[in-house]
């Protein structure tokens, strides 16, 4: 039985997704990502007699995506598939950890969200990797910082000052978010707020991927005008975020004048976004159905000009920004991730692209709007702090041209459709490109059309582990930097 193709927000019956023998389930998947596919998701679903493993693989190129799932005992093993996949690594360290799957084989097995050795003693103490020798010494970093960045631990094995090996380790304030959603499966507005929490930065994105799942299963019609919109607030988003980053990698580097002008080009972003919905985030805006404001033609206005006078603020800033001698000398060639390493631990968004690796969900897998326009990809070779760096300021370009474009055909429309019931027994895959990059929620239904599981992945779970492979046999002062050029989720790992 061969896996089950599908498109991105395309609603299937579970009956539909073949249920393989898991020797089969893994030579199968091991297939395709060394045939080129990309591994999206790879979770556990308990069920009353096993756990039930789905996978979910992209064929970026034509836009498909395939499922297929196998079935083991509780307490069970499975040869690992991180030996052959290595993007399988920390989805596989998730199931061992919440459902107790065991996959033999797997090079560094430990979960990946208990936290350090002596904060709970109920939990198995977290065995750091160690290097031994008179010269080795490891540095500790967090999980309490100096500013307001959340709860995360660094541990670098250090010869001098040269990092030989970073590891990484969440787990300090993991609140359940999956679960929740199951908790409040009844209440539909209680959901829309609960995604817009899943990581503060990515309000629009995560929320607009979980509304578009429960569309799909609730055969909503959603129209051109709400699409449109959200679309509209999406690239908000991505170019406030971005333009924070440029203002942040620019105090990394003492840059300090870049620091006060993008920092403040964000605040002009994120206010026409409170303009839209009362919340410089995006709170509030997204409903089931469309949205819950509308675009007038004051606000319309508003808009256009914000993004014309930004255009021609962001290309002098980056102009100067990205000619500065001593800029340049510390972002080229620090924190290198070559294509191969890119492909081959799974890396998504910009930072993938900063590498050569050209995947982007709105040309890839287009949904909303996007489905009516094309989205160039854009992609550096380079790979370093240069190139993570340099890809958001031409994607702002991109995003403010997107904006223009589609405030200059803003289509007429319903602003809100109705949604009936979910679908029962159903399985749907809602992929949406955020700021950071990929992000994916999968929502499996019930026999009564109630959610009772959702999976739900951030970007940062695909690139956490690049920070670390970005950070070895680079000086440990460029860390910092290093860091804040890929500016990953703490709490878009630690659901």
């Amino acid at each position: 039985m061969n896996w089950l193709e599908i498109k991105n927000l395309q609603t299937v019956s579970l009956n539909e997704i073949p249920r393989l023998p898991v020797d089969e389930f893994r030579s199968r998947l091991v297939e395709k990502v060394k045939g080129g596919k990309r591994l999206v998701q790879l979770f556990a679903d308990p069920e009353s007699d096993g756990i039930a493993i789905y996978a979910l693989t992209a064929d970026d190129n034509n836009s498909r995506l395939s499922v297929a799932s196998s079935k083991i005992k509780l307490k069970s093993s499975y040869p690992s598939l991180t030996p052959d996949i290595p993007s399988a690594s920390l989805f596989e360290r998730e199931m061992f950890e919440q459902a107790g799957i065991l996959p033999e084989g797997h090079p560094w097995l430990k979960p990946i969200r208990h936290g350090i050795a002596g904060i709970d003693q109920r939990e198995t103490p977290y065995e750091f990797f160690s290097m031994t020798g008179k010269e080795i010494h490891e540095v500790g970093v967090g999980p309490i910082h100096a500013g307001i960045i959340e709860p995360g631990h660094f541990r670098f094995s250090c010869h001098g000052e040269k990092v030989y090996h970073l590891e990484i380790e969440h787990g300090f304030q993991h609140r359940g978010v999956e679960k929740l959603f199951l908790s409040n499966a009844l209440r539909p507005l209680s959901l829309v707020k609960l995604s817009e929490s899943i990581a503060g930065d990515t309000v629009i994105g995560h929320c607009g991927s979980f509304v578009r799942a429960l569309e799909s299963l609730g055969d909503a019609a959603v129209s051109r005008r709400s699409k449109t919109i959200r679309t509209i607030a999406l690239e908000l988003e991505r170019i406030a975020v971005h333009l924070g980053d440029l203002s942040a990698l620019s105090g990394d580097v003492a840059y300090l004048t870049g620091n006060s002008v993008f920092g403040a080009l964000r605040t002009k972003v994120i206010n026409t976004t409170m303009s839209m919905c009362g919340n410089r985030f995006g709170r509030n805006l997204l409903a089931l159905g469309g949205v819950n404001v509308d675009i007038s033609s004051p606000l319309h206005d508003q808009i256009l000009s914000m993004v014309n006078e930004l255009e021609d603020d962001v290309l002098l800033a980056g102009e100067v920004m990205f000619t500065s001698a001593s800029i340049l000398e510390r972002f080229e060639k620090t924190g290198i991730i070559e294509k191969e390493t890119a492909v081959e631990i799974g890396m998504v968004g910009p930072a993938a692209r900063a590498s050569g690796v050209s995947i982007d969900v709105r040309a890839d897998h287009p949904f909303g709007a996007y489905e009516s326009f094309p989205v160039h990809k854009l992609t550096l070779d380079s790979g370093d702090v240069f190139a993570r760096a340099y890809i958001r300021f031409v994607e702002i370009q991109q995003s403010i041209k997107i904006i223009r474009d589609q405030l200059n055909n803003l289509p007429e429309g319903e602003l809100r459709s109705t949604l009936s019931g979910l679908q029962p027994n159903c399985f749907v895959v809602s992929l949406t490109e955020g700021w950071r990059g990929e992000i994916a929620h999968v929502v499996l239904t019930d026999g009564e059309g109630n959610i009772r599981r959702i999976k739900i992945k951030d970007p940062s779970f695909n690139n956490w582990f690049a920070l670390a492979l970005a950070v070895r046999d680079e000086g440990i002062s460029d860390f910092p930097l290093c860091n804040k050029s890929f500016n990953l989720s703490y709490c878009g790992v630690d659901l």
